[in-house]
């Protein structure tokens, strides 16, 4: 069976999910939206850098509502609920790398539950970090032992991988004295997805929660100046950066997720190291257990960012099967069955 799917927005990550929907057996791609003007009328292929699709690309809502698709993989720089419910309502199932990972129970997804059973569609986020890192994969390991007592999932990426100097200087505030670091929104920013991933990992193994998750942001200085693609770091002012999101019960934490964000490794104040690019998950329990991820990064420095964002297209990729056979309503990693990407096509392995 091939399932229809329309692809919202086309930033990197949704680049790499039309190259997705293209490549996989079981999907074909019948629209897209563009936020820029730019773009419109332009062929997906031609925006993903691949060969053309037949699909031309439109900033128009209503055409996207009106298109007959079974699924959206949507993927903006930021949510709009407006958007999200509009699409719902069209009867279009809808998988996200932006929120609704385990979404707290409130008026809002009761809402969003309704708007989803009214029109027999599902809602389902997913991604890598939060989205796969920080609760999908703890929990499967999780299986391997007893006497669970703390569990870790941490990221450590070199920024320097990010050649946007609006983001990397203006928002995350790299580059900046330490006092003006300190009032970064990211904490805020990431919170949302990422005290979704405790709650979901709590609920999961059995652990009430204090009712406020402890917040901390640290950060490391350049002990010299350091190049990187969006201008010289300067001596003194910010080259590293860590937020952490802890659950605790009684005050202990038992679930803690970090992301250390690096401009440089060996020229960093506090004496802060990167080391190799990799994701982090750890169990404290019997037996201890401890997997690093390799490979989600860029592998070379600075060239080809695109190869991180790979891994959360496609989870949103090979989700939709999934959704589509689900129930209607919101559905997490723990309402769907286990889900898998699919062999390359090629003369002795076709569907």
């Amino acid at each position: 069976m091939t399932y229809r799917v329309i692809q919202w927005a086309t930033g990197l990550v949704g680049q790499e999910s039309i190259k997705g929907i293209v490549a996989h057996p079981e999907l074909e791609l019948v629209g897209c939206w563009v936020h820029s003007e730019s773009k419109v009328g332009m062929d997906a292929g031609e925006i993903a850098g691949i060969e053309p699709t037949g699909v031309t690309a439109t900033n128009s809502l209503d055409e996207i509502c009106s298109i007959d698709a079974d699924a959206v993989v949507y993927s903006p720089m930021l949510a709009d609920e407006g958007e999200i419910r509009a699409l719902l309502a069209s009867g279009k199932n809808l998988v996200t790398p932006i929120g609704y990972i385990f979404p707290r129970v409130d008026s809002r997804r009761a809402e969003m539950e309704a708007l989803c059973v009214a029109h027999n569609v599902t809602l389902h986020g997913t991604g890598i970090h939060p989205g796969g890192i920080t609760e999908r994969f703890p929990l499967t390991l999780s299986a391997l032992c007893r006497d669970i007592r703390h569990v870790r999932m941490e990221e450590f990426s070199d920024i320097r991988n990010y050649a946007t100097a609006s983001v990397v200087r203006d928002i995350m505030l790299f580059g900046h004295p330490p006092e003006v670091a300190a009032q970064s929104p990211m904490l805020k920013v990431m919170a949302n997805g990422f005290l979704q991933s405790i709650d979901m990992v709590a609920h999961e193994l059995g652990w009430t929660l204090d009712a406020k998750k402890r917040t901390s942001h640290s950060m490391a200085l350049a002990t010299r100046p350091i190049e990187s693609p969006v201008g010289i770091i300067e001596t003194g002012t910010v080259a590293a950066q860590r937020f952490c999101w802890e659950g605790t019960v009684n005050g202990e934490p038992v679930i803690t997720v970090r992301t250390n964000w690096m401009m440089d490794d060996g020229h960093l104040s506090d004496g802060w190291q990167l080391g190799e690019q990799r994701f982090e998950v750890e169990l404290d329990a019997d037996p201890p257990l401890a997997v690093t991820f390799h490979g989600l990064h860029p592998p070379v420095l600075g060239e080809d960012s695109w190869i991180g964002l790979i891994a959360p297209a496609m989870h949103c990729v090979n989700a939709i099967p999934y959704v589509v056979q689900a129930g209607a309503g919101i559905k997490t990693y723990l309402d769907l069955p286990m889900i898998a990407g699919r062999a390359a096509a090629n003369e002795t392995n076709k569907h």
